[in-house]
């Protein structure tokens, strides 16, 4: 701190500049040296470059224009080191080079006091320098549809979410902007499943398929595990992990839950969790029971994309359809009306009446009212869940899977004894 004082009013913007410039140097000299091809600049012209940034925003008092002129004089240099780069080697890449334009920029940010964005800058540039094979490699482990599934994500946030306004329209009082941020929730929710499960395939056996299922979706996961039990003769392990996949949809659905309705979360947090914990711990107790045939029994379920456009629209349209029907619903049937759409609903997805349940709590339904109608949506579904198992897979794998989740349905309704 003492050297920092003594130091003239500028002296410590000089040495951060080439400092970072230095780094920045250092790494190109790295690069330039085991490689046998021509390489522009190293430790004593990065830190040159980052200086010329410097000075010339310090003599242009601070305009743009001479920054920018100053900044199109060192890329006419560079352009003439990338033509010989060219005409020598057989390589041409334009790594230095930006590296380079960059670092005169770096320069300039200094100058400006901006020094946070100028460490980030030269940081997050080395970053990407050093990590060429890491960067390089995943181009080639990431197919073609993978970037386009996570386009089609941006495509819900990041273009059509701002654009959408943010207030209620007629006597529903529809909010286009919500509606459409509730789609992204569990778009996002199940999409990040998605993606761990591509990063895992072809490892880990029924246990992790059940518990990143039940992320992705515990009806799908229960199905997949129901029709592949037919050939596999091991019912403990497929029921158990059927009953795992439908514990972690409790966490899933606390997690949409606290993302739009914190009061909400207060009344059905500790149910949800106890309801995980006796799902997913019971059932890895139900897997340990031994089969008769033993064996490891590997991952086979492929997801699909979560990021349909045309699901997510059908998801949109189903969301608001159910805001209408509960307004109606409550309107009037009163609260047995709800609780009876909540029943109906758990045959379906019951992601689009829940997160209905989200908006409406606290307004058009009472908090325990709509907690009541989430938990006995969530139960109806487990049971529809343990028909579907019994129906599609062997016939002990179907019976002690409908007693599971049977079992895990009367504890779902359990907690409307002190909602009441």
């Amino acid at each position: 701190m003492d050297f920092y004082r003594l130091l003239p009013p500028e002296g410590a913007k000089i040495l951060l500049a080439l400092f970072l410039s230095f780094l920045m140097g250092l790494e190109r000299e790295e690069r330039r040296v085991a490689g046998e091809h021509y390489s522009f600049g190293g430790v004593r012209t990065y830190p040159l470059i980052g200086l010329i940034g410097y000075a010339t925003s310090l003599l242009s008092g601070g305009e743009i224009l001479p920054v920018m002129l100053g900044f199109a004089v060192v890329g006419g240099f560079l352009m003439l080191a990338y033509q010989h780069k060219v005409a020598t080697s057989s390589l041409s890449g334009v790594t230095s080079e930006m590296s380079a334009l960059t670092t005169y920029l770096v320069g300039a940010l200094v100058y400006r006091e901006q020094f946070w964005i100028a460490t980030t800058v030269t940081v997050a540039s080395m970053l990407l320098l050093e990590l060429k094979a890491v960067l390089e490699g995943l181009t080639k482990r990431v197919a073609a549809e993978e970037i386009l599934t996570f386009t089609k994500f941006l495509l819900l946030t990041a273009v059509i979410l701002p654009v959408l306004p943010n207030r209620e329209f007629g006597p529903f009082q529809i909010n286009p902007f919500k509606a459409w941020l509730v789609v992204v929730a569990v778009s996002g929710v199940s999409y990040g499943s998605y993606v761990i499960q591509k990063l895992t395939k072809g490892q880990g056996g029924v246990i992790l398929a059940a518990l990143l299922g039940g992320a992705y979706s515990s009806t799908v996961t229960t199905v997949v595990l129901a029709k592949r039990a037919v050939r596999e003769s091991r019912p403990h392990l497929f029921s158990g992990g059927i009953l795992i996949a439908s514990g972690v949809m409790y966490l899933r659905l606390a997690g949409l839950v606290t993302m739009f309705n914190r009061n909400l979360l207060t009344t059905l947090g500790v149910p949800f969790a106890i309801l995980a914990g006796v799902g997913v711990g019971a059932g890895w107790l139900w897997t340990r029971i031994p089969d008769a045939r033993a064996g490891e029994v590997k991952r086979e379920f492929e997801p699909k994309n979560p990021l349909e456009l045309r699901a997510a629209f059908f998801f949109a349209l189903l969301f608001l359809a159910i805001l209408v029907a509960t307004h109606l619903v409550v309107t009037y049937l009163g609260r047995a009306g709800v609780y009876t759409l909540a029943a109906v609903m758990g045959v379906t997805d019951v992601d689009p009446f829940i997160m209905g349940m989200t908006q409406s709590a606290g307004g058009v339904t009472s908090l325990k009212v709509a907690s009541a109608a989430i938990l006995i949506a969530a139960a109806s579904n487990n049971l529809v869940k343990g028909i579907y198992a019994y129906s599609l897979s062997d016939r002990k794998t179907g019976v002690q899977s409908l007693c599971l989740l049977a079992g895990l349905t009367v504890a779902g309704l359990a907690p409307l004894l002190w909602l009441a």
